[in-house]
């Protein structure tokens, strides 16, 4: 299927996103590759191996090209359009790519055709090492001290790449390495234990780098990518994100027309903007359904009530339905069944609502990129947990379904909110998930679990607002383990719960650190909840960065 016949054929109500398309070109096990179609500047990022961890590095990597250029449309086709890419002209290539090793002859591989081109390339990581090797260099297997994981100190040398980086800390997660550079490169950086950590080709602008510079976590990985694209492809970086929401509403309209939606708005930033958005395009035809479930934060419930239907005047119709979502969760502890029960929920009362208001056409939800990565994308990706906007949804919904935002990351998303008017303070809420309160009450969920973890995050949140901590961090809560303590308090003894406190740096959901508040701030935090929070006697704080861990406990 060629890129013309594929838009063609979009079975969507917007852009096509790359898991659809991947499902519709079944092409989980091949190469796949996605291209970054800024009007006259064309970048293509070949992604390699494993889909789900290839497109996890590659949306990590197209997030920070559209932070870069300002600028952000995607389209996706097969490797075998490759002389379809040389035709449109484009003015760099970027590979990446899956857990695979370039020297085994089953892994997967590239052309060399593509190195004939003429335009600049760089290789990360997998695309690093393939590219040496289908160039003629050495790739191995590292040894147990080559083998590198996480944040590592870097020595640069002169190179347009690395022009004007002033830290040494990258970030690394690779056994293999490459040994012997190809012919007509350099070694261009080195670490203490990968000595071809950066390579480079003068002559045909082939670049190749071992660490990862889309993740936060690489000291200055933005700089790099920049200099890539601007002092070495030349592209102008001029599109804004007001075309996004000029062409979204667009498509919108000539989607929608003249009939009647319903919007799944949780007061989220994820929903509301999904929201605002549609509000714009049909006006009065959209209705939004707030459910209540009984499983939100602190006041959340009359804070959604107030904004949208006195601030941005909408059809608003709250559903309280705390004691139907709590008696369905009765007896659940496995977190994959609770997402999927809330889930079905959602849509049920959706359903409920929608025949009291007549014919409904279209639901609306606040989907975003990182709830579609980590819901799998089936074949060989593994699922790393389930979404109700994307695995938890029934299969015989009544409803089209409409995701405005489904090739956002959340920093894209908040930009898109800020310009469409939307107050700081609801923007910069940090994320929730879906299902609430339902996934960070761990084990089975309970009204007076759910009220304990309400008090203590209010409070949690409360502190870090005060400490001017709460826009620095990207993501924090409060959870509650099925986990009660001894403790003692007015000289009695006490069995009560653990509150668990999370919080982490991140700029996409893909990677994240665990942010480090300082010990007098955490005292506070701890103080106050077991002073003030019956039924909590005890206060632990998550230092797990994501990878390994999840940001969500469930």
């Amino acid at each position: 299927m060629n890129i013309d016949t594929l838009i063609k054929n979009r079975k969507v109500y917007d852009d096509i996103s790359i898991y659809q398309a991947l499902k519709m070109m079944d092409v989980e096990k091949s190469k796949v590759l996605f291209v970054f179609n800024y009007d006259e500047d064309f970048i293509s990022i070949l992604t390699i191996g494993d889909i789900q961890r290839a497109i996890i590095r590659e949306h990590s990597l197209s997030t920070k090209i559209s932070e870069i250029l300002d600028k952000h449309k995607i389209i996706a086709t097969c490797d075998e359009e490759i002389e379809e890419i040389k035709a449109k002209n484009p003015k760099g290539i970027i590979f990446t790519g899956g857990p695979n090793s370039a020297y085994l002859e089953d892994s997967p591989s590239i052309s060399k055709e593509i190195f004939e081109i003429g335009v600049p390339i760089l290789g990360i990581c997998y695309g690093h090492q393939i590219m040496s090797h289908v160039l003629g260099g050495v790739v191995r297997k590292g040894n147990t001290t080559e083998k590198e994981y996480g944040k590592t100190a870097i020595t640069y040398q002169q190179s347009k790449l690395f022009e004007g980086i002033t830290t040494n800390t990258v970030w690394m997660s690779h056994t293999d390495l490459v040994d012997t550079v190809a012919p007509g490169f350099e070694i261009i950086a080195h670490t203490e234990d990968c000595p071809v950590a950066a390579v480079e080709n003068k002559e045909k602008n082939l670049y190749g780098v071992q660490f990862h510079p889309e993740v936060e976590h690489c000291l200055e990985g933005d700089k790099i990518l920049r200099n890539f694209l601007y002092n070495i492809c030349n592209v102008s970086g001029d599109w804004t994100t007001d075309s996004f929401i000029n062409d979204k509403i667009k498509q919108l309209k000539e989607t929608i027309g003249d009939k009647k939606v319903l919007c799944a708005l949780s007061g989220g930033v994820d929903s509301s903007v999904a929201a605002v958005l549609v509000h714009k395009a049909i006006g009065d035809n959209l209705t939004c359904v707030f459910v209540d479930h009984g499983l939100l934060r602190k006041n959340e419930g009359d804070d959604v009530e107030r904004i949208f239907r006195n601030t941005f005047d909408m059809n608003l119709i709250r559903v309280n339905a705390e004691d139907r979502f709590l008696g369905k969760l009765k007896g659940v502890t496995e977190p994959e069944a609770k997402r999927k029960i809330i889930g079905e929920e959602f849509i049920r009362v959706f359903e409920e609502e929608s025949n009291k208001l007549g014919k409904m056409d279209f639901l609306v939800q606040g989907t975003i990129y990182t709830d579609i990565v980590e819901s799998g994308l089936g074949g060989e990706s593994a699922t790393i947990k389930s979404h109700h906007n994307v695995g938890g949804l029934p299969e015989d919904v009544d409803f089209q379904i409409v995701e405005p935002l489904k090739e956002l990351f959340k920093d894209e998303v908040r930009k898109i909110g800020l310009e469409l008017g939307i107050e700081d303070k609801l923007i910069f809420r940090h994320p929730f998930p879906g299902p609430g309160l339902g996934i960070r009450v761990i084990g089975e969920v309970t009204k007076e679990k759910c009220d304990i973890l309400r008090e203590a995050d209010a409070i949690y949140m409360d502190e870090l607002r005060k400490a001017g901590l709460y826009r620095e961090i990207w993501q924090a809560f409060a959870t509650l383990p099925d986990v009660k303590t001894v403790g003692v308090m007015g000289d009695e003894r006490t069995y009560a719960y653990l509150v668990g406190l999370r919080a982490v740096s991140s700029s996409d959901g893909m990677t994240s650190d665990w942010y480090k508040i300082p010990y007098d701030v955490l005292e506070k935090i701890a103080n106050r909840i077991v002073n003030e929070v019956d039924g909590a006697n005890r206060v632990v704080y998550d230092i797990t960065s994501k990878p390994p861990g999840t940001i969500e406990w469930e």
